[in-house]
């Protein structure tokens, strides 16, 4: 059975007479929309998004991928590379990551028809990459701009493709309200880097580049449960909350990866990736790994900062993927 999008309605392809393909729909009851608003249906209901295998492979494999596939990402250091598809535009969300490296954590950690789930799925860049690879993902983020550039997105669906992927407006700590216990295969993000937006740019590598972004505050909201609003320690607790409350929504030695570059602050080296190890560690969460996103490929003119007196390395060029899993 094959499935269909032409939003808000599914429909299942059928052999007919002579080999030829009809439509038959599928009862709304098994479908979602791509976005969930306050006050429409599914809002902070049981979602009927589906989260079980759809490949042939066996039961102890971690994922889909050969062997040779698997061997590229034994090395702990990774690179990507910007598509056509992906958003640059600051103007529409301040702080995107690539279609290539959502796909890569998601190939790795989970198998077709499983469940990845995006706490802040912003511009939606994980249910893009999820569509592409045939799971299933739901994301959520406080603002509805982001919901309705999500399902935009996702217009563009590949007719063969079993697997829903639908954007949510609630906050995350409501996500229980949807999701069913050990529903989720993975638990990916690339969370707001506490209040390192929320400032004024600076940034020398920006002051000759044409893109208007010197002195402009690129934060996501100034909404006042943002997490880019919140200074380190709060933004610490919030996140743990929230992490506490998915613990038991993923499934026993899934993985949940988080993207997170550390910060310079008034001279102070401010630690986010140290304070959420520390945090998810005290919810239940087990580190596996530490992989370093090397993005100097993907950086231009940077500045010379701290010379002659003071070394700084910049977080633009590298930042942090957190692998933990809950333990089994």
């Amino acid at each position: 059975m094959r499935f269909f999008r032409d939003a808000p309605v599914w429909g299942k392809i059928i052999a007919g007479e002579n080999d030829k393909m009809t439509t038959e729909p599928v009862s709304p009851a098994t479908a979602l929309p791509r976005m969930i608003k306050e006050g429409a249906e599914y809002y902070r209901a049981k979602s009927v998004i589906g989260f079980q295998r759809s490949c042939a492979c066996t039961p102890n494999k971690l994922n889909c991928l050969t062997a040779k596939e698997w061997l590229k990402s034994q090395i702990g250091v990774w690179q990507f590379t910007y598509e056509s598809r992906d958003i640059r535009n600051k103007n529409l969300h301040p702080a995107t990551f690539p279609i290539s490296l959502a796909k890569k954590i998601i190939s790795l950690f989970t198998h077709e028809g499983e469940l990845v789930l995006d706490p802040f799925v912003g511009s939606g860049t994980t249910l893009l990459a999820a569509q592409d690879l045939n799971r299933n993902a739901i994301g959520f983020d406080l603002q509805e701009k982001y919901i309705e550039l999500c399902a935009q997105r996702l217009i563009s669906n590949n007719l063969f493709n079993q697997a829903q992927q639908v954007a949510v407006q609630d906050d995350a700590l409501h996500i229980p309200n949807y999701l069913e216990p050990d529903s989720l295969g993975l638990i990916w993000t690339s969370p707001p880097y506490a209040n390192l937006l929320n400032r004024k740019r600076k940034n020398k590598s920006r002051r000759e580049r044409d893109n208007e972004q010197l002195d402009k505050v690129e934060q996501y909201s100034q909404d006042a449960r943002d997490l880019g609003t919140m200074p380190l320690d709060e933004y610490t607790q919030v996140m743990g909350e929230i992490y506490a409350n998915l613990l038991p929504l993923l499934r026993p030695k899934g993985h949940c990866v988080i993207n997170v570059p550390d910060m310079w602050w008034e001279n102070e080296r401010i630690t986010i990736h140290v304070s959420l190890i520390g945090e998810l560690r005290k919810r239940g969460y087990e580190l596996r790994n530490t992989i370093i996103w090397d993005r100097t490929n993907i950086v231009n003119k940077v500045g010379i900062f701290g010379w002659p007196s003071n070394y700084i390395t910049m977080g633009t060029t590298f930042e942090y993927l957190l692998d933990f899993w809950r333990p089994g």
